[in-house]
């Protein structure tokens, strides 16, 4: 079913577990694009941490949904970087903490929290293009996209990027646990009933275990060239 107008604006997917480089890879293509962007898992991170400050139960659906619908969120898009300002206050930094991450996937899990948000990244597709981040976008949200991309690496080259990521960051983190997280998510979200983290059927797969950003983005831009959503340079 289609869930756009034949004039809408373009579209690429990228979804794909925690850990593969789908925002980076997604902020990459977008700049050199100069399309919108869309951080679907932000907004489920937002509504986990909305939820704790409001004292909602991850088992409680209904409130979660309503937190989902009344989420007081501004992305702010400064240069390179975007501060994501919930209820006015900056939770940036926090919204990419283990621990809401784990409570994200808990969230993304209730189909009415996945409803309430919908219409919401929906909104996101303007001209003269959109880039969408996620684990669904290609699934569910944006299933008319003209280009589709699932982006995987192993679980334990996931993990390993995220110890360097929190290392830099100056946390300290375990790599044992921090794969343990990683595949106790990926099942998670692979077994969910609603909008489980498969490729859509017409996505293009691409492993990122073996491959560095730049060489990632080349292999995106001659797909996106191929398709006609991008000039050859």
């Amino acid at each position: 079913m289609s869930t756009t107008s034949p004039n809408a604006a373009p579209v690429v997917t990228i979804d794909g577990p925690g850990g593969a480089g789908k925002g980076t890879i997604s902020r990459l293509i977008a700049e050199r694009l100069g399309w919108h962007l869309l951080d679907s898992g932000a907004l489920y991170r937002l509504t986990a941490l909305a939820a704790a400050k409001h004292e909602v139960a991850l088992d409680d659906e209904a409130g979660l949904a309503e937190v989902a619908r009344d989420l007081d969120v501004v992305f702010v898009a400064e240069g390179e970087t975007t501060t994501v300002l919930l209820e006015g206050r900056d939770a940036t930094t926090t919204i990419r903490t283990e621990q809401i991450g784990d409570a994200a996937s808990q969230v993304a899990a209730l189909p009415a929290v996945r409803q309430a948000l919908l219409q919401r990244q929906r909104a996101f597709q303007k001209a003269p293009g959109l880039v969408a981040d996620g684990r669904d976008m290609g699934t569910v949200v944006f299933v008319d996209a003209p280009l589709k991309i699932f982006l995987t690496a192993s679980a334990s080259e996931r993990a390993r990027r995220r110890h360097l990521q929190l290392q830099e960051a100056g946390v300290n983190a375990n790599l044992s646990s921090l794969l343990k997280e990683i595949q106790a998510r990926d099942a998670r979200d692979m077994q969910r009933s609603v909008a489980p983290l498969k490729p859509a059927d017409d996505a293009i797969t691409l492993d990122t275990t073996r491959l560095t950003i730049p060489e990632v983005v080349d292999r995106l831009t001659e797909l996106l060239t191929e398709r006609g959503l991008a000039t050859a340079t």
